[in-house]
């Protein structure tokens, strides 16, 4: 995907009288070194990033970490001290004013964590707001803010007052006022960090649901590193600034940078975060019309003690050597085969997978057409949890003597 905000170098540094403190940080200083020597505090130190178009980028980090100093800086509300911010051909960083405000109008739209609402408009109004700023006709906008409310699913609340809704339909105003203008960059600032527990994982799903139709870039703030890794195509994980650590959710709970963020994932559910495509080992297959012999075969060549049989390239079931060892001199694979074979996509998370492995088999996992990728074994998905690797799957060596040798 193309890039479509890069940041380079972005420096934020409030009450530098000495003019050092870059030098002080390039040198290996603290913030709270620099700022018990010099009386300035970094905000921001040396944080570079691309984020791409359509993506969700999340920046996570304790309060005082610099994520929300970064985020105002994305879009100029605040200068950084140096360092450059692209937006497509825009370096926000150092355009004039004029320019500035064309790209803020155009291209970034930001959505707040107290929703920022005025109680005396309509909510019809409230999301019309920049709209009306850019000039827009008022039934031009009546008709966009309509649109926009219909896509957080509160249309038919246009004409009501912000005081008449609750706290989750009032972020769902603030989201829509943020879609209104045609973004192309959404910054959204601990966007759901005021409501309940309950509500709030309600939005983060509305979420995931809204972008997989609008496909917006999204900047994600946020503390919570669940959200985190509900959220993000990626995380950067920010300290005293900085980043630690950027990555997928995976890279970040499987191999975590340090000692800072090990304590972060610690107790995080791997189970929400690994899906059947993570533990997937190559799988052993045979067409329905194959022979036991070549059943036999397939799953000794993979290292493996069951076979998906597929129809037509999809999984018809799937055939174990204990089943082959105990069919037959007649028989087929069709006649041995387990129909209802526990089948998964690949995008699945391990905790959905739990009834598919209390079958005891291997369970198929296949893409979006439903061709066969791969397979996990049960013991697979328990060793993810532990953060183990996983053990091997039974091999045909365990196989009784009587199983058929390959024709």
């Amino acid at each position: 995907m193309p890039v479509k905000l890069r940041a380079k170098n972005i420096f934020k540094l409030f009450n530098e009288a000495e003019g050092d403190t870059v030098a002080r940080l390039k040198r290996g200083e603290s913030k709270e070194e620099i700022f018990r020597a010099t009386g300035a505090t970094v905000g921001i130190n040396d944080v570079s990033f691309d984020v791409h178009e359509g993506e969700i980028f999340v920046i996570m980090g304790l309060s005082g970490s610099g994520k929300s100093t970064l985020v105002r800086t994305l879009n100029g509300l605040i200068a950084p001290t140096s360092g450059e911010i692209w937006v497509d051909e825009d370096d926000v960083a150092s355009c004039g004013a004029e320019r500035l405000r064309e790209v803020r109008r155009r291209k970034i739209a930001m959505v707040f964590q107290h929703f920022a609402l005025f109680p005396h408009k309509t909510v019809a109004d409230n999301v019309a707001f920049g709209l009306k700023v850019k000039g827009m006709p008022r039934a031009e906008r009546r008709a966009a803010a309509l649109k926009a409310l219909a896509q957080v699913g509160l249309e038919a609340h246009a004409d009501s007052y912000p005081s008449q809704l609750s706290g989750g339909m009032q972020q769902r105003v603030g989201l829509a006022r943020g879609l209104a203008t045609g973004p192309e960059i959404l910054l959204m600032d601990e966007p759901f960090g005021a409501l309940d527990p309950l509500i709030r994982r309600e939005m983060q799903d509305e979420l995931v649901v809204l972008q997989k139709k609008l496909k917006k870039t999204i900047i994600f703030i946020t503390h919570d590193l669940n959200e985190a890794l509900l959220l993000g195509d990626r995380i950067a994980i920010m300290k005293d600034g900085a980043f630690v650590q950027v990555g997928t959710a995976q890279d970040i709970v499987a191999n975590p940078a340090d000692d800072y963020v090990r304590a972060f994932v610690a107790n995080i559910d791997r189970s929400r975060v690994f899906s059947a495509a993570d533990v997937a080992l190559k799988p052993a297959s045979v067409p329905i019309d194959a022979t036991l012999a070549q059943a036999f075969q397939a799953m000794k060549d993979a290292g493996s003690g069951a076979a998906h049989v597929l129809r037509d390239g999809e999984v018809a079931g799937i055939v174990t050597w204990r089943g082959i060892s105990e069919a037959g001199p007649t028989q087929t694979v069709q006649d041995v085969m387990v129909t209802d074979a526990p089948v998964v996509d690949e995008s699945a998370l391990l905790h959905e997978m739990y009834d598919a492995a209390q079958t005891g088999l291997p369970v198929g996992v296949t893409d979006g057409d439903g061709t066969l990728v791969g397979v996990v074994p049960p013991e697979a998905i328990f060793a993810q949890l532990a953060a183990g690797e996983p053990e091997a799957a039974p091999t045909t060596e365990d196989a009784p003597s009587a199983l058929p040798a390959p024709s």
